[in-house]
């Protein structure tokens, strides 16, 4: 239980007759955006890992800013909002401005989803904290129940397959499955201790949705090969279900677009209802200033910088080609059912994402994919287009 001792510093949004209400925070008329999928999900997801440090300072998280851009995102119809304990005081935040809001938006008009086993001082997957770490979620952001609960970045858990490095293009793992443990022979194959934790901490899930406090269960995670074999281990171990939702990130950007690739094997074999990707920034990665902990490559950043530079001549510039991209669909008619979890630090974040996808409602500009294309050469080039970086780090 010891990581369920941090405490998020308690946030108390404005009485919103003392937050603005301009222009900027009201919805542009416009396309109202898609439901997808068997959850019904909002096309566009609003991811609240913003609302940490990590991408924001306190001079922001404690102002009205996180209650205006999220009223805007709930006004646009972006009703399903993205938290976890691992983005510091992102729940407590969000949970203050929803419960401000709650005579503009009841709790039934919105989904709550958020994740558990992961604090910014580690892991813990035992059943008794992913069951204290929801409780802790569900008073924090005020509410009986979660939409979605995810065990968060399962690969720091999971036994790995390998000692080697996985990092890399991940479509290796479909070429060669069995080195991945993928092999059809692998599916029940609990490989350590690791994996009995993620099958324990999914299983407390289970028992919390039995319990109506979670109303869909799911794990998120970087490596598209260790989550398809986690999923495959839940659904062929006690109580031999399917998982109802998985997400993914960074992996369907400018940058790593292998997540198509992966989607007919999360369906078909893993038997997962709904996916969600997220991340189309790739953690910050195609904005003009990353975050200095960002795990990628020197030569992933060296060819980011080419390519902000090619990109400057793109209204929005890279970041608004690297959004175009991951919410437009591909060949794949699945895509369609799968939301884009997208980070939102303003107002006018809001209003570009919705504007964005908008456009690509009445087709692509073929200037844009020509940019888009040229993005991705560059990233080519440089033997890093598709490339995944190591995670967990090798130690």
């Amino acid at each position: 239980m010891a990581l369920l001792s941090e405490n998020a510093p308690l946030y108390i949004p404005p009485p919103l007759d003392d937050v603005p209400d301009g222009d900027e925070d009201k919805p542009v008329d416009g396309a109202e955006l898609a439901k997808v999928g068997v959850q019904q999900l909002p096309c566009l997801i609003f991811g609240a890992g913003t609302f940490a440090n990590q991408y924001n300072r306190d001079d922001f998280l404690y102002s009205d800013g996180p209650l205006r851009v999220v009223r805007l995102a709930l006004r646009y119809g972006i009703r399903a909002i993205d938290t976890a304990p691992f983005y510091g005081p992102s729940e407590v935040i969000l949970g203050g401005a929803l419960r401000t809001l709650m005579p503009e938006f009841p709790r039934s008009s919105y989904k709550l989803i958020t994740k558990a086993g992961r604090t910014s001082t580690g892991f813990d997957y035992s059943p008794a904290t992913i069951r204290a770490s929801i409780m802790r979620s569900l008073s924090r952001l005020g509410t009986e129940y979660l939409d979605v609960a995810y065990i968060h970045d399962v690969e720091f858990v999971a036994t790995p397959v390998t000692d080697g490095p996985t990092a890399g293009n991940h479509l290796r793992a479909l070429e060669d499955p069995g080195s991945w443990g993928l092999g059809e022979e692998d599916k029940a194959k609990i490989r350590g201790e690791g994996d009995q934790q993620v099958l324990d901490a999914v299983g407390e899930l289970w028992k919390l949705k039995e319990e109506g406090k979670i109303k869909a269960v799911g794990i998120s995670g970087y490596p598209l090969p260790t989550l398809l074999r986690i999923a495959l281990l839940v659904l062929h171990n006690p109580p031999y279900k399917p998982l109802d939702i998985l997400l993914s990130y960074a992996h369907y950007t400018l940058q790593n677009s292998v997540f198509p690739a992966f989607l007919p094997l999360f369906l078909t074999r893993a038997k997962i209802a709904q996916l969600g990707t997220a991340s189309p920034f790739s953690l910050g990665l195609l904005t003009p200033k990353p975050p200095l902990w960002h795990p990628a490559t020197a030569e992933i950043m060296a060819a980011k910088d080419r390519a902000i530079t090619y990109s400057q001549g793109w209204e929005g510039g890279l970041p608004n080609l690297a959004l175009g991209f991951a919410l437009r669909e591909n060949e794949q008619a699945a895509m369609r059912d799968v939301p884009r979890v997208v980070g939102l630090s303003s107002t006018q974040e809001v209003h570009e994402a919705v504007k964005v996808w908008r456009q690509l409602q009445s087709g692509v500009d073929e200037k844009r994919k020509q940019m888009e294309e040229a993005v991705r050469k560059i990233f080519s080039e440089a033997n890093c287009e598709d490339f995944s970086w190591q995670s967990p780090p090798l130690s």
